[in-house]
């Protein structure tokens, strides 16, 4: 069995809220292979970037942090010092979401891609330049040599997401962070940009936390996909079959809410409600005011992760439950 890059168990995390803490990430386990991808997959404030976030040693001010984090089986939150600078700058590294906000618009592209280089690789201008090129047809982009001297308004949305994978090669991280890189990207774009992570994945086995509200795109490009939800993991999943066959009323919910050319309907099915607040987690299932398959003791009864087919459940109903979870509730369910 391949020994783990990342492992993260039992994972906390409190954050200063209205001048006192409030824990917003509850007991986060998984693990990560090297060449293998993890999903994490949820609505907004479901706690998939700040566990990305917490692997990156990027937490905000104040943070406090229990549990095992470590990768290469030393301790992520017990770096420091030049220790901590090598694992920003060398193992791991992250794409955002929307690369116009991690690039200086005043600055060229081949300032930004050379300087990684030059600092982290000891390298000359010229060298650095030159690697420069290379890095931006690895992933895609002909010309760099011009494309080195335009400013970041000069290219489009998906150009500039490949420059910032091609600044992500520069470093060769055994980790990647992937914070939804393809949300601000056309459908086409998208394909290009997931086929070009998964080849360099393939090329140099290298690790990466996919982070993403789309489950079809989880489902195509991830070993193991984590659902997220008020904080928690809800619902860990092994291979493509996530929408298909999920394992909680959440991840159910997420499936149906897709939209789908073959299903005729005048209105996209929504989950009734609001996402409930990391930090104020109600008894029982979090997800019990939303879910059309709660009863009575879904509100009562703190459901823990047990695992369920060839991947785990955090629903006390998730066996009985299973292969009708996207039919609806039965006449009897749903008196939360």
């Amino acid at each position: 069995m391949t020994t783990p890059l990342l492992q993260v168990e039992a994972l906390n995390i409190a954050l200063p809220v209205d001048g006192e803490l409030r824990t917003v990430l509850h007991d986060v386990s998984f693990s990560l292979e090297p060449g293998r991808t993890v999903g994490l997959v949820g609505e907004s404030g479901s706690g998939k970037s700040m566990t990305a976030r917490a692997v990156a040693r990027l937490l905000p001010p104040g943070a406090r942090v229990r549990g095992r984090l470590e990768f290469d089986g030393a301790s992520i939150v017990d770096l420091r010092g030049e220790a901590l600078r090598r694992y920003r700058a060398g193992d791991v590294s992250m794409i955002f979401q929307d690369p116009r906000s991690a690039i200086n618009p005043v600055r060229r592209i081949g300032d930004f891609l050379t300087e990684a280089l030059r600092i982290n690789g000891g390298m000359s201008s010229r060298a650095a330049g030159a690697r420069a090129v290379e890095l931006l047809a690895e992933v895609g982009i002909a010309d760099g040599a011009r494309r080195l001297r335009q400013y970041p308004h000069e290219l489009s949305g998906g150009l500039l997401q490949r420059v910032m994978i091609a600044a992500t090669l520069a470093v060769r991280p055994r980790l990647i962070l992937a914070d939804e890189p393809t949300t601000a990207l056309d459908v086409s774009t998208q394909a290009e940009v997931m086929a070009i992570l998964g080849r360099l994945r393939a090329e140099y086995g290298m690790a990466m936390l996919f982070i993403t509200h789309d489950l079809d795109l989880a489902a195509a490009v991830c070993d193991e996909t984590i659902v997220m939800y008020a904080g928690s993991v809800v619902e860990q999943h092994r291979g493509a079959s996530l929408h298909e066959d999920p394992l909680h009323p959440y991840t159910a919910a997420l499936a149906q809410a897709r939209p789908d050319i073959d299903r005729a309907t005048r209105r996209l099915p929504a989950i009734p409600g609001y996402p409930t607040t990391a930090y104020e987690v109600p008894p029982g299932c979090a997800f019990a005011p939303r879910c059309p398959h709660a009863v009575a003791a879904c509100t009562t009864q703190e459901p823990q992760l047990v695992p369920i087919g060839d991947g785990h459940s955090r629903c006390i109903r998730a066996e009985e439950l299973r292969g009708r979870m996207l039919t609806g509730p039965s006449t009897t369910e749903g008196v939360a």
